[in-house]
Protein backbone atom coordinates (compact mmCIF):
# COMPACT_ATOMS: atom_id res chain seq x y z
CA UNK A 1 0.00 0.00 0.00
CA UNK A 2 1.60 3.26 -1.31
CA UNK A 3 1.05 5.79 1.81
CA UNK A 4 1.84 9.33 1.60
CA UNK A 5 3.78 10.79 4.79
CA UNK A 6 3.40 14.51 5.22
CA UNK A 7 4.79 15.67 8.73
CA UNK A 8 4.51 19.38 9.47
CA UNK A 9 6.35 21.10 12.50
CA UNK A 10 7.11 24.87 13.29
CA UNK A 11 10.59 25.94 14.70
CA UNK A 12 9.12 27.43 17.80
CA UNK A 13 8.55 23.88 19.15
CA UNK A 14 10.35 21.29 20.18
CA UNK A 15 12.35 20.09 16.83
CA UNK A 16 14.70 17.17 17.88
CA UNK A 17 11.07 15.38 19.91
CA UNK A 18 9.30 16.34 15.94
CA UNK A 19 12.02 14.91 14.44
CA UNK A 20 11.61 11.69 16.77
CA UNK A 21 7.99 11.07 15.98
CA UNK A 22 8.79 11.72 11.93
CA UNK A 23 11.12 8.86 12.80
CA UNK A 24 9.45 6.82 14.49
CA UNK A 25 5.75 6.78 12.19
CA UNK A 26 7.91 6.07 9.13
CA UNK A 27 9.14 2.85 10.95
CA UNK A 28 5.87 2.04 12.37
CA UNK A 29 4.44 2.30 8.76
CA UNK A 30 7.32 0.45 6.90
CA UNK A 31 7.12 -2.37 9.25
CA UNK A 32 3.18 -2.68 8.82
CA UNK A 33 4.32 -2.83 4.77
CA UNK A 34 3.58 0.61 3.41
CA UNK A 35 5.56 1.79 0.40
CA UNK A 36 6.25 5.04 2.04
CA UNK A 37 6.42 8.30 -0.01
CA UNK A 38 7.62 11.02 2.52
CA UNK A 39 10.08 13.81 2.47
CA UNK A 40 13.52 13.97 3.87
CA UNK A 41 12.85 16.55 6.25
CA UNK A 42 10.22 18.10 8.41
CA UNK A 43 7.90 20.49 6.37
CA UNK A 44 8.27 23.89 8.23
CA UNK A 45 9.19 26.11 5.41
CA UNK A 46 7.08 27.52 1.94
CA UNK A 47 9.92 26.13 0.13
CA UNK A 48 9.76 22.77 1.65
CA UNK A 49 5.73 22.48 0.99
CA UNK A 50 6.75 23.51 -2.38
CA UNK A 51 9.28 20.66 -2.58
CA UNK A 52 6.62 18.01 -0.84
CA UNK A 53 4.38 19.80 -3.84
CA UNK A 54 5.74 17.72 -6.76
CA UNK A 55 6.01 14.54 -4.99
CA UNK A 56 3.90 11.82 -6.01
CA UNK A 57 1.10 11.47 -3.81
CA UNK A 58 -1.75 11.48 -6.13
CA UNK A 59 -2.68 7.38 -5.64
CA UNK A 60 -1.67 7.29 -2.43
CA UNK A 61 -3.33 6.98 0.76
CA UNK A 62 -2.80 10.81 2.76
CA UNK A 63 -1.32 10.85 6.49
CA UNK A 64 -0.61 14.48 7.40
CA UNK A 65 1.78 14.17 10.81
CA UNK A 66 1.26 17.00 13.09
CA UNK A 67 4.79 16.03 14.22
CA UNK A 68 4.28 19.77 16.08
CA UNK A 69 1.84 22.67 15.94
CA UNK A 70 1.98 24.33 12.68
CA UNK A 71 -0.66 26.54 10.94
CA UNK A 72 -3.04 24.95 8.06
CA UNK A 73 -1.40 26.61 5.04
CA UNK A 74 1.11 23.33 4.55
CA UNK A 75 -2.34 21.65 4.64
CA UNK A 76 -3.96 23.31 2.60
CA UNK A 77 -1.37 24.10 -0.14
CA UNK A 78 -0.71 19.81 -0.28
CA UNK A 79 -4.10 18.59 0.00
CA UNK A 80 -6.79 20.97 -0.52
CA UNK A 81 -7.26 20.01 -4.32
CA UNK A 82 -5.93 16.57 -3.94
CA UNK A 83 -8.77 13.93 -4.02
CA UNK A 84 -9.68 11.44 -1.26
CA UNK A 85 -10.26 11.69 2.66
CA UNK A 86 -7.31 12.78 4.84
CA UNK A 87 -6.00 10.91 8.08
CA UNK A 88 -4.83 13.86 10.52
CA UNK A 89 -2.42 12.51 13.24
CA UNK A 90 -1.41 14.43 16.53
CA UNK A 91 1.48 13.07 19.01
CA UNK A 92 1.36 13.61 22.70
CA UNK A 93 2.46 15.94 24.77
CA UNK A 94 5.21 15.05 27.54
CA UNK A 95 7.88 17.16 29.97
CA UNK A 96 7.03 17.69 33.75
CA UNK A 97 4.17 19.38 35.45
CA UNK A 98 5.32 23.61 34.92
CA UNK A 99 7.12 22.95 31.44
CA UNK A 100 6.45 25.04 28.32
CA UNK A 101 4.11 22.81 25.89
CA UNK A 102 6.60 21.12 23.39
CA UNK A 103 4.65 20.52 20.59
CA UNK A 104 1.19 21.18 20.87
CA UNK A 105 0.56 19.04 18.22
CA UNK A 106 -3.22 17.95 18.41
CA UNK A 107 -4.36 21.83 18.10
CA UNK A 108 -2.25 21.76 14.94
CA UNK A 109 -4.63 18.82 13.97
CA UNK A 110 -7.72 21.01 14.88
CA UNK A 111 -6.56 23.79 12.81
CA UNK A 112 -5.68 21.73 9.60
CA UNK A 113 -9.30 20.07 9.89
CA UNK A 114 -10.82 23.16 10.11
CA UNK A 115 -9.00 24.56 6.75
CA UNK A 116 -9.93 21.57 4.73
CA UNK A 117 -13.31 21.20 5.71
CA UNK A 118 -13.68 24.75 3.82
CA UNK A 119 -12.89 23.05 0.85
CA UNK A 120 -14.98 20.06 1.87
CA UNK A 121 -12.45 17.33 2.88
CA UNK A 122 -13.76 14.19 4.79
CA UNK A 123 -10.94 13.99 7.65
CA UNK A 124 -10.03 11.25 10.39
CA UNK A 125 -8.00 12.14 13.64
CA UNK A 126 -5.71 9.61 15.21
CA UNK A 127 -4.73 10.23 18.43
CA UNK A 128 -1.43 9.02 20.24
CA UNK A 129 2.19 8.24 19.62
CA UNK A 130 3.69 5.50 16.98
CA UNK A 131 4.89 3.25 19.88
CA UNK A 132 1.83 2.63 20.71
CA UNK A 133 -0.83 -0.35 20.10
CA UNK A 134 -3.53 0.83 19.79
CA UNK A 135 -2.13 3.52 17.45
CA UNK A 136 -0.36 0.86 15.78
CA UNK A 137 -4.25 -0.64 15.47
CA UNK A 138 -5.76 1.69 13.98
CA UNK A 139 -3.06 2.60 10.90
CA UNK A 140 -3.14 -1.24 10.10
CA UNK A 141 -7.16 -0.67 10.03
CA UNK A 142 -6.76 2.80 7.67
CA UNK A 143 -3.87 0.88 5.14
CA UNK A 144 -6.42 -2.17 4.61
CA UNK A 145 -9.12 0.06 4.16
CA UNK A 146 -11.16 0.46 6.68
CA UNK A 147 -12.13 3.91 8.53
CA UNK A 148 -9.95 3.84 11.88
CA UNK A 149 -12.72 6.45 13.69
CA UNK A 150 -13.02 6.21 16.71
CA UNK A 151 -16.26 7.70 17.12
CA UNK A 152 -18.02 10.76 18.75
CA UNK A 153 -19.97 11.48 21.85
CA UNK A 154 -24.15 11.28 21.85
CA UNK A 155 -25.32 14.76 21.11
CA UNK A 156 -27.39 16.66 23.93
CA UNK A 157 -30.52 17.82 23.75
CA UNK A 158 -30.91 19.49 27.47
CA UNK A 159 -33.10 22.28 28.95
CA UNK A 160 -33.96 25.13 27.76
CA UNK A 161 -33.70 29.01 29.18
CA UNK A 162 -36.30 31.48 28.90
CA UNK A 163 -36.60 32.66 25.68
CA UNK A 164 -37.34 36.31 26.83
CA UNK A 165 -34.15 36.21 29.24
CA UNK A 166 -32.41 35.63 26.30
CA UNK A 167 -33.90 38.13 23.96
CA UNK A 168 -32.60 40.43 26.56
CA UNK A 169 -29.29 39.70 26.02
CA UNK A 170 -29.36 39.89 22.66
CA UNK A 171 -30.94 43.68 22.87
CA UNK A 172 -27.76 44.22 25.05
CA UNK A 173 -25.57 43.28 22.75
CA UNK A 174 -26.83 45.03 19.98
CA UNK A 175 -24.71 48.13 19.18
CA UNK A 176 -21.29 46.23 20.88
CA UNK A 177 -18.17 46.83 19.04
CA UNK A 178 -15.01 44.38 18.88
CA UNK A 179 -11.53 45.93 18.38
CA UNK A 180 -9.64 44.02 15.63
CA UNK A 181 -6.26 45.01 15.09
CA UNK A 182 -4.23 43.41 12.03
CA UNK A 183 -4.82 40.39 9.75
CA UNK A 184 -5.35 37.00 10.91
CA UNK A 185 -2.04 34.88 11.23
CA UNK A 186 -1.71 32.59 7.78
CA UNK A 187 -3.33 29.55 8.03
CA UNK A 188 -5.25 30.34 10.69
CA UNK A 189 -8.96 30.06 8.88
CA UNK A 190 -10.96 30.17 11.86
CA UNK A 191 -9.63 33.84 12.79
CA UNK A 192 -11.33 35.04 9.45
CA UNK A 193 -15.04 36.57 10.00
CA UNK A 194 -17.44 37.93 8.25
CA UNK A 195 -18.67 41.52 9.65
CA UNK A 196 -22.23 41.36 8.03
CA UNK A 197 -22.89 37.95 9.65
CA UNK A 198 -21.97 39.43 13.09
CA UNK A 199 -24.09 42.34 12.26
CA UNK A 200 -27.14 40.62 11.39
CA UNK A 201 -27.43 38.01 14.18
CA UNK A 202 -25.88 39.91 17.08
CA UNK A 203 -25.54 43.35 15.98
CA UNK A 204 -21.97 43.61 16.80
CA UNK A 205 -19.38 46.08 14.96
CA UNK A 206 -16.29 45.06 14.25
CA UNK A 207 -13.59 48.48 13.61
CA UNK A 208 -10.17 47.41 12.75
CA UNK A 209 -7.00 48.82 13.06
CA UNK A 210 -3.12 48.28 11.42
CA UNK A 211 -0.58 46.46 13.30
CA UNK A 212 1.86 49.55 12.15
CA UNK A 213 -0.58 52.05 12.93
CA UNK A 214 -0.95 50.49 16.80
CA UNK A 215 2.82 50.20 16.84
CA UNK A 216 3.23 53.75 15.88
CA UNK A 217 1.04 54.73 19.03
CA UNK A 218 2.98 52.56 21.10
CA UNK A 219 6.27 54.28 20.48
CA UNK A 220 4.45 57.51 21.17
CA UNK A 221 3.41 56.60 24.70
CA UNK A 222 4.76 59.62 27.11
CA UNK A 223 7.70 57.94 29.81
CA UNK A 224 5.16 58.92 32.25
CA UNK A 225 2.60 57.04 31.54
CA UNK A 226 4.81 53.81 30.89
CA UNK A 227 6.27 53.95 34.17
CA UNK A 228 3.05 54.56 36.06
CA UNK A 229 1.19 51.56 34.23
CA UNK A 230 4.44 49.68 35.00
CA UNK A 231 4.31 50.19 38.66
CA UNK A 232 0.21 49.35 38.39
CA UNK A 233 1.10 46.03 36.75
CA UNK A 234 3.87 45.59 39.71
CA UNK A 235 1.56 46.24 42.65
CA UNK A 236 -0.99 43.82 41.27
CA UNK A 237 1.29 41.09 40.85
CA UNK A 238 4.32 41.80 42.04
CA UNK A 239 5.84 38.53 39.99
CA UNK A 240 6.14 41.16 37.35
CA UNK A 241 9.45 42.18 39.04
CA UNK A 242 11.45 38.92 37.13
CA UNK A 243 10.25 39.71 33.60
CA UNK A 244 13.31 41.98 31.87
CA UNK A 245 11.75 45.68 32.69
CA UNK A 246 12.19 46.58 29.16
CA UNK A 247 9.78 43.89 27.95
CA UNK A 248 7.34 44.92 30.79
CA UNK A 249 7.22 48.30 29.77
CA UNK A 250 6.58 47.66 26.39
CA UNK A 251 3.73 45.81 28.02
CA UNK A 252 2.72 48.92 29.80
CA UNK A 253 2.98 51.47 26.66
CA UNK A 254 0.69 47.85 24.81
CA UNK A 255 -2.03 48.57 27.90
CA UNK A 256 -1.83 52.18 27.24
CA UNK A 257 -2.75 52.09 24.09
CA UNK A 258 -5.35 49.54 23.64
CA UNK A 259 -6.91 51.38 27.03
CA UNK A 260 -7.17 54.79 25.30
CA UNK A 261 -8.59 53.13 21.90
CA UNK A 262 -11.30 51.12 24.26
CA UNK A 263 -12.05 54.16 25.69
CA UNK A 264 -12.35 56.65 22.58
CA UNK A 265 -14.49 54.46 20.36
CA UNK A 266 -16.40 52.35 23.42
CA UNK A 267 -14.98 49.05 22.69
CA UNK A 268 -16.48 45.67 24.07
CA UNK A 269 -13.79 43.72 23.27
CA UNK A 270 -10.42 43.21 21.35
CA UNK A 271 -8.73 40.29 18.85
CA UNK A 272 -5.29 40.88 18.47
CA UNK A 273 -2.75 40.13 15.89
CA UNK A 274 -0.26 39.07 19.05
CA UNK A 275 2.91 37.51 16.89
CA UNK A 276 5.10 37.49 14.72
CA UNK A 277 5.62 41.11 14.69
CA UNK A 278 5.46 41.85 18.47
CA UNK A 279 8.32 39.47 19.29
CA UNK A 280 10.35 40.19 15.94
CA UNK A 281 9.65 43.87 15.78
CA UNK A 282 8.81 44.96 19.30
CA UNK A 283 10.93 42.36 21.02
CA UNK A 284 7.98 41.34 23.42
CA UNK A 285 4.91 39.30 23.63
CA UNK A 286 1.81 41.39 24.79
CA UNK A 287 -0.04 38.46 26.35
CA UNK A 288 0.42 40.40 29.58
CA UNK A 289 -1.05 43.72 28.24
CA UNK A 290 -4.08 41.76 27.30
CA UNK A 291 -4.62 39.92 30.41
CA UNK A 292 -4.68 43.35 31.81
CA UNK A 293 -7.42 44.72 29.85
CA UNK A 294 -9.12 41.56 30.71
CA UNK A 295 -8.99 42.08 34.40
CA UNK A 296 -9.85 45.82 33.37
CA UNK A 297 -13.24 44.09 31.86
CA UNK A 298 -12.52 44.27 27.88
CA UNK A 299 -12.59 40.82 26.76
CA UNK A 300 -9.22 40.21 24.56
CA UNK A 301 -9.31 37.22 22.04
CA UNK A 302 -5.38 36.67 20.62
CA UNK A 303 -4.53 35.80 16.76
CA UNK A 304 -7.25 38.39 15.89
CA UNK A 305 -9.84 35.54 16.38
CA UNK A 306 -12.92 37.88 15.83
CA UNK A 307 -15.83 34.63 16.38
CA UNK A 308 -13.72 34.06 19.42
CA UNK A 309 -13.80 37.69 20.72
CA UNK A 310 -17.55 37.65 19.19
CA UNK A 311 -18.39 34.11 21.42
CA UNK A 312 -16.92 36.04 24.18
CA UNK A 313 -19.03 38.71 24.17
CA UNK A 314 -22.10 36.70 23.41
CA UNK A 315 -21.29 34.21 26.61
CA UNK A 316 -20.79 37.54 28.57
CA UNK A 317 -24.55 38.63 27.61
CA UNK A 318 -25.81 35.43 28.56
CA UNK A 319 -24.19 35.35 31.82
CA UNK A 320 -20.69 34.02 31.64
CA UNK A 321 -18.97 35.98 33.33
CA UNK A 322 -15.36 36.46 33.05
CA UNK A 323 -14.48 33.95 30.64
CA UNK A 324 -11.49 32.76 28.49
CA UNK A 325 -10.15 32.06 24.94
CA UNK A 326 -8.47 28.32 24.95
CA UNK A 327 -6.95 26.02 22.61
CA UNK A 328 -7.55 22.22 23.59
CA UNK A 329 -4.00 21.04 23.32
CA UNK A 330 -3.71 17.62 25.73
CA UNK A 331 -5.58 14.27 25.86
CA UNK A 332 -5.36 11.65 28.69
CA UNK A 333 -8.14 9.30 27.46
CA UNK A 334 -7.69 6.82 30.29
CA UNK A 335 -8.73 9.15 32.68
CA UNK A 336 -11.05 11.30 30.82
CA UNK A 337 -9.61 13.99 31.27
CA UNK A 338 -8.49 17.08 28.10
CA UNK A 339 -6.04 20.31 28.95
CA UNK A 340 -7.15 23.42 27.77
CA UNK A 341 -4.36 26.04 27.25
CA UNK A 342 -3.44 29.52 26.23
CA UNK A 343 -0.09 31.39 26.04
CA UNK A 344 -0.60 33.84 29.10
CA UNK A 345 -3.49 36.30 28.48
CA UNK A 346 -5.99 35.53 31.04
CA UNK A 347 -7.51 37.77 33.18
CA UNK A 348 -5.69 37.22 37.10
CA UNK A 349 -9.15 36.92 38.20
CA UNK A 350 -9.90 33.63 36.69
CA UNK A 351 -6.51 32.22 38.17
CA UNK A 352 -6.95 29.31 41.11
CA UNK A 353 -5.32 31.89 43.17
CA UNK A 354 -5.89 35.69 41.83
CA UNK A 355 -3.56 36.67 44.63
CA UNK A 356 -0.14 34.82 43.09
CA UNK A 357 -1.40 34.68 39.26
CA UNK A 358 2.30 34.83 37.82
CA UNK A 359 3.93 37.11 35.56
CA UNK A 360 6.95 35.72 33.68
CA UNK A 361 8.27 35.26 29.94
CA UNK A 362 6.12 33.77 26.92
CA UNK A 363 6.59 30.03 26.62
CA UNK A 364 7.99 29.80 23.14
CA UNK A 365 9.66 33.82 22.35
CA UNK A 366 11.32 33.86 26.04
CA UNK A 367 9.71 37.15 26.37
CA UNK A 368 7.66 39.02 28.62
CA UNK A 369 5.23 39.46 29.11
CA UNK A 370 2.54 36.26 29.64
CA UNK A 371 0.59 35.20 32.40
CA UNK A 372 2.50 31.75 34.29
CA UNK A 373 -0.71 30.60 36.16
CA UNK A 374 -3.55 27.71 36.69
CA UNK A 375 -6.73 28.61 35.88
CA UNK A 376 -9.31 27.96 38.38
CA UNK A 377 -10.95 24.92 39.33
CA UNK A 378 -15.14 24.09 38.99
CA UNK A 379 -17.61 23.12 36.67
CA UNK A 380 -16.60 24.71 33.01
CA UNK A 381 -18.75 25.00 30.11
CA UNK A 382 -17.09 25.45 26.38
CA UNK A 383 -18.24 27.15 23.42
CA UNK A 384 -17.41 28.35 19.96
CA UNK A 385 -19.16 30.59 17.20
CA UNK A 386 -18.04 29.24 14.04
CA UNK A 387 -18.74 29.73 10.16
CA UNK A 388 -20.23 27.59 8.44
CA UNK A 389 -19.83 26.29 4.21
CA UNK A 390 -22.45 23.88 4.37
CA UNK A 391 -25.44 25.42 1.64
CA UNK A 392 -27.92 24.06 3.31
CA UNK A 393 -27.22 26.33 6.22
CA UNK A 394 -29.26 29.86 5.77
CA UNK A 395 -27.33 30.71 8.79
CA UNK A 396 -23.65 30.47 7.35
CA UNK A 397 -23.04 30.29 10.96
CA UNK A 398 -22.42 27.34 13.11
CA UNK A 399 -22.04 26.76 17.65
CA UNK A 400 -20.42 23.78 19.04
CA UNK A 401 -21.09 23.11 23.25
CA UNK A 402 -19.86 20.89 25.61
CA UNK A 403 -18.96 20.76 29.54
CA UNK A 404 -16.85 19.12 32.11
CA UNK A 405 -15.21 20.25 35.67
CA UNK A 406 -11.57 21.98 35.56
CA UNK A 407 -9.92 19.87 38.56
CA UNK A 408 -7.46 21.76 41.39
CA UNK A 409 -4.17 20.76 39.40
CA UNK A 410 -0.69 22.50 39.18
CA UNK A 411 -0.69 24.77 36.12
CA UNK A 412 0.63 21.72 33.44
CA UNK A 413 2.08 24.12 30.56
CA UNK A 414 4.10 27.61 31.26
CA UNK A 415 0.78 29.90 30.71
CA UNK A 416 -2.71 29.49 31.72
CA UNK A 417 -3.91 25.82 31.67
CA UNK A 418 -6.74 23.71 33.34
CA UNK A 419 -7.64 20.23 33.49
CA UNK A 420 -10.83 19.61 32.62
CA UNK A 421 -12.80 15.88 33.48
CA UNK A 422 -15.24 16.08 30.45
CA UNK A 423 -18.89 15.15 30.90
CA UNK A 424 -18.63 13.54 27.26
CA UNK A 425 -16.26 10.55 26.39
CA UNK A 426 -12.65 12.76 26.37
CA UNK A 427 -11.37 11.01 23.63
CA UNK A 428 -14.75 11.05 21.23
CA UNK A 429 -15.08 14.79 22.07
CA UNK A 430 -11.64 15.09 20.72
CA UNK A 431 -12.84 13.43 17.07
CA UNK A 432 -15.84 15.02 17.16
CA UNK A 433 -13.64 18.81 17.87
CA UNK A 434 -11.52 17.31 14.74
CA UNK A 435 -13.58 15.35 12.66
CA UNK A 436 -16.40 18.26 12.19
CA UNK A 437 -13.57 20.80 11.76
CA UNK A 438 -14.47 22.98 14.72
CA UNK A 439 -12.00 25.85 15.41
CA UNK A 440 -9.16 25.30 17.37
CA UNK A 441 -10.38 28.08 20.01
CA UNK A 442 -13.25 27.61 22.04
CA UNK A 443 -14.07 30.22 25.02
CA UNK A 444 -14.01 28.39 28.67
CA UNK A 445 -17.18 29.85 30.88
CA UNK A 446 -17.49 28.95 35.01
CA UNK A 447 -20.87 29.32 35.30
CA UNK A 448 -23.55 27.20 33.16
CA UNK A 449 -24.95 29.01 31.15
CA UNK A 450 -26.00 25.82 28.36
CA UNK A 451 -29.52 26.68 28.15
CA UNK A 452 -29.34 30.26 27.64
CA UNK A 453 -26.79 28.74 24.43
CA UNK A 454 -29.02 25.95 23.62
CA UNK A 455 -32.20 28.77 23.52
CA UNK A 456 -29.89 31.75 21.62
CA UNK A 457 -29.13 28.86 18.65
CA UNK A 458 -33.03 28.35 18.76
CA UNK A 459 -33.93 31.54 18.27
CA UNK A 460 -31.77 32.51 15.80
CA UNK A 461 -31.31 29.71 13.72
CA UNK A 462 -27.81 28.74 13.76
CA UNK A 463 -26.90 24.93 14.41
CA UNK A 464 -26.03 24.01 17.42
CA UNK A 465 -24.00 20.56 18.02
CA UNK A 466 -23.56 20.17 21.97
CA UNK A 467 -21.79 17.25 23.36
Amino acid sequence: MKVALIPVARPTFDVPTAQRFFDEAKELLASLGAEIVTPSELVMTPEQTEAVGVMDIDQSKIIYLNASFADASPAMNLLGKKDGDVLLWSVREFGEVGERLHLNSMCGSNLAAHALRTVGKSITHLHGNPGEDKVKDLLEKFLNGENPDVGQPPLINGEKADKSKVEAALENLKGSKIGAIGDAPNGFTPCQYDADLLDRYFGIEVKTRTIPDLFDAISQVPAEKVEAEYKSALAAQPSLEKVPALEAKTNASTREVLSDWIDENDLDAIAMRCWPEFPTELGACPCGAMGRTATSGTPAACERDVYGAATMLILEALGSGTNYLVDTVDLVEEEGLIRIWHCGSASTELAADPKNATQWIHCNRKLGVAGNFALKPGPVVLVRLDSDSDPANPSKLRLVMTSGESLATPNRFQGNTATVRTSAPARQLINGLVRNGYPHHTVVSWRDIRPEVRTLAEHLGIPLMEW
